[in-house]
């Protein structure tokens, strides 16, 4: 049987931390970067007589999401305990959502590469605090345990098992990550924690109604090593099962390094959590004049953004798609367009220069050391004649290094605005045709590809600075006349 006769069946568990300034239960930080445990208070630290407050901050953004993806809104939800014993989780149990979570039936669609669309229904989506953290190289033969991360707000995001391929579970984590951060309710900073899954996968032979025996990849944080993770997986159980042997259903960790999973402990189940409401917490009850409050607030979705830019802005469905893709590129183009409304040029930039230069040093549009204000000055002057493509590439590029904050200055300093006087450019090609008899005889005998000749010969006289369309324009009318 070749492994083309197998299906992957895949879920996805997404942690979203919610950007909110204290933690879930306590007025802890959650700025990330702090030293180790300077971010965690008595109630992170389980001691005894401590309770938990909720942080009233962390329901709008859950109910932004549950609202975005079309899911209902549970008017009437409560917190449960998910006991287990882990060096980082020092209460002994995590508080989260079990039975009643605040989200529940949602779907959202993800784009193929083949154009078609796939509705990839989300179970829930709940609330919970997340643990500390195990740092086991921070000491010689001990472990460490950071409990900054502890009690941060996390938004629990569990799809249903509709994924098939590893592609598919990426291109479904990037369309939650693009939701989230458009909404605003996370900055989805995978480096940091703030966006991270788990992946549960399981194989069967194709035709097979039963599932198999899945296994669960923890904490991946980047969508990379989410399908590479995922499709060894797949290689893995299947070889297991061909060979006579079975899958068992187990934790697994992601060793990018040596691209592999390995075991990590025993898959728990919902019995061995010993899962009841939490003592110390009310039940949330929402109005539903709440709920409708907050998606009266909800901005406008990839989807809509797009929609805009081509319908309003005049974009083809492509660069309208390069846009609203990500928010903080949407901001800046907007930007831009406030100031200049030629949005085929501003895109253009965005594609080309700006995107290249960000690419090289891995940065993103928000860190971009060439403002909104400043790409406007360079496409005014090009489109008024001032500079060349190639010249406000050069500047784009002193802009970029932070030489200058002025495209203005730039050209007068160093003498780069092109030459458009036509009297200036007629006797200089009065001059090359004087001095170029043999290519003046080509002309007459209907060889008109010398014209690029004279172009280049002028423009190497001028150092790049005349005005190439009126240089072409005027080389073009001056040899008719010799006809």
């Amino acid at each position: 049987m070749t492994d083309s006769q197998w299906e992957t069946v895949i879920g996805l568990e997404i942690h979203v931390q919610l950007s909110t300034k204290s933690k879930i239960f306590s007025d802890a930080s959650t700025v990330f970067g702090g030293e180790p445990n300077e971010q965690a208070n008595e109630i992170d630290l389980g001691l005894p007589g401590t309770l938990p407050v909720v942080n009233a901050e962390i329901f709008p953004k859950a109910i932004a999401f549950g609202l975005s993806v079309g899911a209902e809104i549970a008017t009437t939800s409560h917190f449960d305990r998910k006991n287990y014993f882990y060096p980082d989780l020092p209460k002994g149990y995590q508080i989260t959502q079990m039975d009643e979570p605040i989200v529940k039936n949602g779907c959202i669609d993800i784009e193929l590469n083949n154009g078609a669309t796939r509705t990839i229904r989300i179970n829930r989506a709940h609330l919970e605090e997340d643990a500390g953290k195990s740092l086991h190289d921070a000491f010689p033969n001990m472990t460490g345990v950071d409990l900054n991360r502890a009690g941060i707000p996390l938004l629990e995001i569990v799809s249903e098992p509709d994924i098939r391929t590893a592609e598919e579970a990426e291109k479904y984590a990037k369309s939650i990550h693009q939701l989230v951060t458009y909404l605003s309710i996370s900055d989805g900073n995978m480096a940091e924690g703030s966006f991270r899954c788990d992946a549960n996968v399981s194989v069967r032979r194709e035709g097979e109604k039963e599932l198999g025996t899945r296994t669960e990849i923890k904490n991946i944080n980047s969508f990379k090593f989410l399908k590479y993770a995922i499709n060894h997986e797949v290689k893995r159980q299947i070889n297991l099962i061909k060979s006579g042997q079975k899958v068992t259903q187990e934790t697994r960790l992601y060793d990018s390094t040596k691209n592999e999973t390995r075991p990590m402990r025993s898959k728990e189940t919902a019995t061995d959590y010993r899962y009841f409401p939490e003592p110390d917490l009310l039940p949330i009850s929402l109005d539903q004049n709440y709920i409708d409050q907050i998606k009266k607030t909800l901005p406008e979705l990839p989807l809509e953004k797009m929609n805009r830019y081509a319908k309003e802005h005049g974009l083809d469905e492509g660069d309208a798609k390069f846009l609203s893709n990500d928010l903080e590129l949407a901001k800046f183009y907007e930007s831009c367009y406030e100031l200049n409304r030629d949005s085929k040029q501003i895109v253009n930039w965005l594609k080309g220069e700006m995107f290249n230069r960000l690419s090289n040093v891995e940065i993103t549009i928000k860190d971009s050391p060439v403002s909104p204000n400043q790409l406007c000055d360079l496409i005014r002057r090009t489109s008024d004649g001032t500079i060349s493509i190639t010249t406000a590439k050069k500047i784009f590029g002193k802009l970029w290094e932070g030489k200058s904050f002025s495209v203005d200055k730039v050209i007068t300093e160093e003498d780069l605005a092109q030459l458009s006087d036509g009297g200036q450019l007629d006797d200089l090609i009065d001059e090359a045709f004087q001095n170029n008899p043999k290519q003046i005889e080509q002309i007459k005998k209907g060889k008109t590809k010398v014209l690029g000749y004279f172009v280049g010969l002028i423009m190497k006289q001028t150092s790049g600075k005349a005005n190439p369309k009126q240089l072409n324009d005027l080389i073009v009318k001056k040899i008719s006349s010799l006809k």
